[in-house]
């Protein structure tokens, strides 16, 4: 994915406050396993999360469902519900032209029914969220290094060289971008962070015990 984007306005979302829920930012470069943690976590975890669902312009892939992997919309509608600032972040990415985005009714919508409420977004997205909105649990996912997050994206046996240059890239800036986070895990390995995050937002639950199911 191009790391040149083209994002909306941030649009003030006070209505997201006073809720009995909370919001959870993940980020992380791609080769992080950020979304495998994430997975993994909410199997595991006994807190009430729930992934919140992003909106996207691009079509439905075989087997996705609307309202599972995303909120399949038209760009027509897409950026009707832009301009009425129905998003908390999105961006068009260039080179596929389509635009992603995470609606604030969604987010609310779980909010409002006392879910921690996961947002597995970019590092762009996630500081323009975190520039709205107070008390937000931030946590970025860390290979550990560049290194690290080279071989890890050479044993996929996926990525032409130029991708990984292009990856690599990315990642060097989203790493420095890190400190805006309220949190940063190293993610060696994914069982340890699991638990470490499990760990983590049981603090903010109020309580010491791991919120592991195992």
């Amino acid at each position: 994915m191009s790391n040149e984007s083209s994002k909306s306005p941030a649009v003030p979302a006070t209505s997201l406050t006073g809720t009995s829920g909370r919001l959870v930012i993940f980020s992380g470069p791609s080769g992080a396993g950020k979304s495998t943690v994430v997975r993994r976590l909410l199997e595991e975890s006994t807190l009430p999360l729930e992934l919140s669902v992003s909106a996207t312009t691009r079509p439905p892939r075989k087997g996705e469902v609307d309202g599972r992997e995303y909120h399949f919309l038209t760009r027509e509608e897409f950026q009707h519900r832009r301009e009425a600032g129905d998003f908390l972040e999105c961006k068009e990415v260039f080179g596929r032209g389509d635009w992603y985005g995470t609606l604030q009714k969604t987010v609310s919508a779980g909010l409002n029914r006392g879910k921690w409420v996961i947002l597995e977004i970019d590092v762009e997205g996630a500081l323009s969220v975190i520039s709205q909105i107070k008390d937000v649990i931030s946590i970025f996912v860390d290979p550990g290094s560049l290194d690290e997050l080279e071989r890890r994206l050479r044993a996929r046996g996926t990525e032409s060289e130029e991708a990984i240059f292009r990856r690599l890239e990315v990642a060097k800036s989203e790493m420095a971008k890190s400190h805006h986070y309220r949190h940063r895990i190293v993610n060696q390995t994914v069982e340890d962070t699991v638990q470490s995050i499990c760990q983590l937002l049981s603090q903010y639950q109020g309580v010491s015990h791991a919120c592991s199911k195992n």
